[in-house]
């Protein structure tokens, strides 16, 4: 590959692509509005697609306001690629409207430069193969026309391309890449024929609020009174977040690409793009030549300060970083083992250009904790292939109050207290970036900013052998190794990491249980040991990292009965199972709410959904004072004591008395358990007799300690839980139940009370249900049982019924007590009966199933009320 002799060093360089329009030349001398209903900050590719959204819903009042032109941030260095399959429906969903737009576009006045070429995935590895029979199977379930093609296909389509170890690829024909600058100026334009209004050169200086709302923009060129914010500011997001005490957690990572001279006469025909995940690299056509870039292990932030904070220069517009060929050189030789034609192209740039990312790689949508401030940015390198979908969804979000779409992953709320640490922040976009094209088998750990959340027991767990999983920055046990003899390693000649077979255990007995393909890649014979201790003894988990939320004040008990759709305000010491859903009737939270007191409630939820459920409570309670919200969950321990032995187990080391009469299932009492103060709560996960163990977090150890020490009490982990859970049919929220998904649906209408009686006042969503239960659902949440218990699902396999996909897995495991593999799944209603046969694809194969009873476990529920 050859350089041009002109390329320059220097640190870094301005750019003159694109052009400012004379409109945008103009835009500074004209006058800025004093008010504006919405003021969007940004005038990127994020930026404008909120602005042209809002206008195509109807919304005139709307101010863009940029610090340069057009395009001066990200976008205009963006390697434009439009790809719509991801593993998350719904930002498939949205890539895929993107595309729409983007058609839609090119057909009018302002074309955005779209070409729908298709786009190629290649597979060198065995592993490789699966991963996109896998996501053929995620494509059916979106309606994507995504299918397996051979290598000699790839080599029609994409004539350059060496096919050297490549065992198989897919190709998308509705793939294609466009250009960033001119879909920006696209969007512009169809923003301003709606009404709306666009000042470039207009530098923001602050932002006011006022009782917890944004009021004001400040900025240069004047005040500029407003109700609602969008900060769509791309890698200066963060530093205008802080403008109103929001943290935005991203990283400016330097992303390089280069573009050749020609490789190819023009001919009429388009290349598809081509991504090479297995060497890190992907390519797009670029004129005659082609674009070349990639994901490398090692990976450059960029403008962070001292304390790993972002500090983007103030005039960093329009401008590029110096390239840096040594830490290209691994993507380059990649490129030429994929392409040969690189190694003799002529360059025509290499491009250096600072990308936003975030630690999840996921977008970083919606309402802050500042009313009227809304966050789109943290587009990861992705955001030109989202962003039409992105536009749609905060539009829809400002407008209506809510996205309209299950965005919980992208939501701004899912970020815990713990990624203001801009050091952590970094740590985990780097390892992310730097993994960016790994495929992620099931049960995949990060590992950089670990250990963070530590429960009082973590000693323990480390002394005997635990396995640990992280969410949320906590430390959880997955499994305790010890709880089972190990497997020996395979035989010598074995292929390296083949879980298809059963494998034999200790004593040369072949482990039956190890289901084929990835799902036994993480199987854990310690897992069955630890489930089937708890159905036949006891159980003892450590679930410290579950999120708790303390609800009080005079206006509590209004508060939680509009928000919950179960009746919560009951008697003091009771414990209810209920959802908070939004005003679609879509579920928002699956929480325990226990009332402590008479203005007191305590609310347990997932370790995942604290920091979201938490500001949903907030975003809902009066701005009196009359009710206060407070994240205690690193103030208390809580370990769950789980099976039929728990109560003569616990009994003994405390004075209360745990019998039914005195100690009712769903109820919570404050008892002593040896030498510990407890709020012992009589719920479960597993569907046993048990109890939930919470105390101050000081006594933590002590309690664990004496909890596991009792003869008959197995320590377990989460993953046994999991196979519990899956067997009782329990939900868990983020799966089974999302916000796109209402409680008659989910099989949770017996949680919802309409009836004015029982909740005076009704509840957020209640119009909705009772148009729901009018009408009837269309689907309903079916368990399904898979023929073949070794066939093991992992979520999002295509559901076959009556030749047809008809829905998509929400989760599955395999269950140790009925011994048999489960999944879940949204069925049509008429068909979500018992004994329905139904056909679930795993991995590109069909494996024959049927509609199960809702519970394959204790159906009547007798063991839980002991």
């Amino acid at each position: 590959m050859t350089r041009e002799p002109d390329e320059r060093p220097d640190a870094e360089r301005e750019i003159a692509d694109p052009e400012p329009t004379a409109r945008e030349t103009h835009s500074r001398a004209r006058e800025l509005p004093s008010r504006a209903r919405i003021v969007v900050i940004g005038g990127g590719v994020g930026g404008t697609s909120v602005a042209y959204h809002l206008a195509a819903r109807g919304e005139r009042d709307v101010l863009l306001v940029d610090r340069a032109d057009l395009t001066s941030g990200s976008t205009f260095h963006s390697a434009g690629l439009v790809g719509q399959l991801r593993a998350d429906p719904t930002l498939s969903a949205m890539n895929t409207y993107s595309v729409e737009l983007y058609r839609e576009l090119q057909r009018g006045e302002h074309p955005p430069g779209f070409v729908e070429c298709g786009g190629i995935r290649l597979a060198c590895t065995p592993d490789r193969v699966l991963e996109i029979r896998r996501q053929i199977g995620w494509a059916r379930t979106v309606g994507l026309p995504l299918v397996e093609i051979s290598p000699s296909e790839v080599r029609d389509l994409f004539p350059l391309t060496s096919t050297d170890g490549v065992l198989s690829a897919t190709y998308l024909p509705t793939d294609g890449y466009v250009d960033p600058s001119q879909l920006t100026y696209s969007l512009a334009a169809g923003a301003r024929a709606g009404g709306a209004t666009i000042a470039t050169h207009t530098r923001v200086l602050g932002i006011d609020t006022a009782d917890g709302r944004v009021t004001r923009v400040r900025t240069d060129r004047g005040d500029v009174e407003c109700e609602v914010v969008v900060d769509c500011g791309g890698m200066f997001a963060a530093e205008i977040a802080r403008m109103v005490g929001v943290r935005v957690p991203l990283v400016p990572m330097s992303h390089q690409y280069l573009v050749t001279e020609p490789l190819r006469p023009r001919d009429g025909t388009r290349l598809p793009t081509l991504r090479d995940p297995d060497n890190l690299v992907y390519f797009r056509e670029e004129v005659d030549g082609l674009l070349m870039g990639g994901y490398e292990r090692n990976s450059a932030t960029w403008a962070l300060s001292r304390g790993d904070r972002d500090a983007v220069p103030a005039d960093f517009n329009g401008r590029l970083l110096a390239a840096d060929w040594p830490r290209f050189e691994d993507i380059t030789a990649n490129s030429v083992r994929r392409v040969p034609a690189m190694a003799d192209a002529g360059l025509r740039k290499l491009v250096n250009g600072p990308e936003a990312f975030t630690p999840d790689n996921e977008f970083c949508l919606g309402e802050s904790e500042i009313g009227g401030f809304f966050v789109a940015a943290g587009f990861c390198a992705h955001g030109i292939a989202g962003a039409g979908g992105i536009g749609r969804v905060m539009a829809d979000w400002i407008l209506d109050g809510e996205p309209g779409l299950d965005v919980h992953h992208m939501d701004i709320r899912r970020f815990a207290a713990h990624y203001r640490s801009p050091g952590y922040t970094r740590k985990r976009t780097v390892e992310n970036y730097e993994t960016y094209y790994d495929i992620p088998y099931p049960g995949r750990e990060r590992r950089a900013g670990r250990p963070l959340r530590l429960s009082p027991a973590y000693a323990w767990h480390v002394s005997h052998g635990a396995v640990f999983g992280e969410k949320a920055g906590w430390e959880r046990v997955n499994f305790y190794a010890g709880n089972a003899a190990p497997e020996p390693p395979p035989a010598l000649g074995a292929a390296p990491g083949a879980a298809h077979g059963a494998r034999k255990g200790a004593g040369g007995v072949a482990d039956e249980r190890r289901p084929r393909g990835w799902a036994g890649r993480d199987h854990a014979p310690a897992v069955a040991a630890e489930h089937a201790a708890t159905r036949t003894s006891a159980g003892l988990f450590d679930e410290s990292s579950f999120a708790k939320i303390e609800v009080s004040g005079p206006g509590a008990a209004t508060l939680v009965e509009w928000l919950c759709a179960n009746r919560v305000a009951r008697g003091v010491g009771d414990v209810t199972y209920t959802q908070m859903l939004n005003a679609r009737g879509g579920i928002e939270a699956d929480v325990t709410v226990t009332r402590t007191a008479g203005d007191e409630f305590l609310v347990y939820t997932g370790t995942a959904c604290g920091t979201r459920d938490l500001a949903w409570l907030r975003r809902h309670a009066p701005r009196d004072g009359s009710v206060r919200v407070a994240d205690v969950s690193g103030a208390y321990a809580c370990f769950a004591l789980w099976g039929p032995r728990a109560r003569d187990l616990l009994a003994p080391l405390t004075p209360d008395s745990l019998a039914d009469a005195d100690f009712p299932y769903l109820t919570s009492r404050e008892i002593t358990v040896g030498d510990v103060p407890v709020r012992a709560g009589r719920v479960t996960f597993v569907g046993e007799l048990g109890w939930e163990l919470s105390c101050s977090a000081e006594y933590g150890a002590a309690l664990w300690r004496t909890l596991a020490e009792l003869p008959g009490v197995t320590p377990g982990g989460y993953r046994a839980i999991e196979t519990m859970r899956l067997e009782k049919g329990y939900r868990v929220w983020g799966s089974d139940l999302t916000p796109e998904v209402n409680p008659y649906e989910a099989g949770l209408g017996f949680c919802v009370r309409l009836d004015e009686a029982d909740k005076p006042g009704g509840f957020l969503g209640r119009d909705a249900l009772l148009r729901v239960r009018a009408e009837g659902v269309a689907r309903r949440l079916a368990c399904l049982v898979l023929a073949d218990p070794r066939a093991v699902c992992l979520g999002s396999e295509p559901v076959w019924l009556d030749g047809a996909v008809v829905a998509r897995v929400t989760s599955g495991g395999f269950g140790h007590t009925v011994e048999r593999s489960i999944a879940y799944a949204y069925l049509p209603a008429e068909r979500a009966e018992a004994g329905t046969p139904v056909e679930v694809e795993l991995f590109g194969e069909r494996y024959a199933a049927e509609v199960g009873p809702r519970a394959l476990y204790d159906p009547r529920g007798e063991r839980v009320r002991g």
